[in-house]
């Protein structure tokens, strides 16, 4: 009897603590299927994420693709253009070089012109100021009957610029056997006066205007040797150069223009030497001076 109780009131403790654990377990079940549910959640949102991801970078590659496509037409379209414009531009382009070209000769030429009726009017001045000079020594009373020349001066009467005048007058008119003489006279008398380069120089000149170069060449040697610098050495030095190439000497005629460009780069006839100098076919003989 007293067994039996005992194990009673033992069912009784034993009943609350079976009670509480299977509570325990139900609880864990729950939190379990909690966490399973959410798993599961998670699982598929990142497989739509995944899913969402994959069809952006599809989309991605698609229009990358499309890009390419249309670049690769763009650039042959562009390169087809470009074809046709440069086969447009050719010929004209190549015409209007060549108008340029001719342009720049043309100008070239009107330029060398221009300086050729500079230096003409130039000499047409000079000219007029001889002839103005001239007038007035013919106004001034002649020298003494009987005068003559001796050998310490002029004839007694006669100034240099009368003999200059009288010497530039035959000139202009055309008498060079007369004006050469007069010149060699005003050289001989008036040898240190500042006008006695220009009367050197209109020897030579005359000489080389009417085609006699060797006398030519001789003036102006003595011109440049007698009066290095003077107003007419540039003038002296481009018809050397020119009676030099007349007569067969290139070779020194080359020098004497490269002198000049040298000496007077600024200078008119330095256009012309270098007109000459392109004219020049390779060296020729060399002049020996007498």
């Amino acid at each position: 009897m007293k067994l039996t109780s005992r194990f009673a009131l033992f069912g009784l403790l034993l009943v609350p603590s079976v009670f509480g654990q299977k509570k325990e377990i139900l609880e864990m079940q729950r939190d379990i299927l909690q966490m399973q549910d959410q798993v599961r959640s998670l699982q598929r949102s990142q497989d739509e994420k995944l899913a969402a991801i994959q069809v952006l970078l599809q989309q991605t590659l698609d229009a990358a693709n499309k890009a390419n496509t249309a670049t690769a037409v763009l650039e042959a379209s562009l390169r087809d253009k470009l074809k046709d414009q440069e086969k447009n531009l050719v010929v004209p382009v190549a015409g209007l070089g060549s108008k340029v070209d001719q342009m720049s000769s043309d100008f070239s030429s009107v330029r060398e012109s221009v300086a050729d009726l500079t230096s003409r009017l130039g000499k047409l001045q000079n000219q007029v100021a001889d002839l103005s000079q001239a007038i007035r020594t013919l106004s001034a009373p002649p020298p003494p009957p009987g005068a003559t020349p001796t050998a310490a001066g002029p004839p007694a009467g006669v100034s240099a610029e009368q003999l200059y005048n009288a010497a530039m007058r035959d000139r202009t008119s055309g008498n060079a056997d007369l004006a050469i003489a007069q010149f060699k006279d005003y050289i001989q008398y008036f040898g240190s006066s500042d006008l006695a380069p220009n009367a050197q120089f209109y020897i030579g000149e005359i000489e080389y205007l009417r085609g006699d170069y060797t006398s030519a060449l001789a003036a102006f040697d003595k011109l440049l040797e007698a009066y290095p610098d003077n107003a007419k050495t540039a003038d002296a030095l481009l018809l050397k150069g020119r009676a030099l190439v007349k007569s067969g000497f290139k070779a020194e005629a080359r020098t004497e223009f490269e002198t000049l460009i040298k000496k007077f780069p600024s200078h008119e006839n330095a256009a012309k030497a270098k007109m000459e100098l392109r004219a020049l076919a390779p060296a020729a003989p060399v002049r020996k001076k007498k």
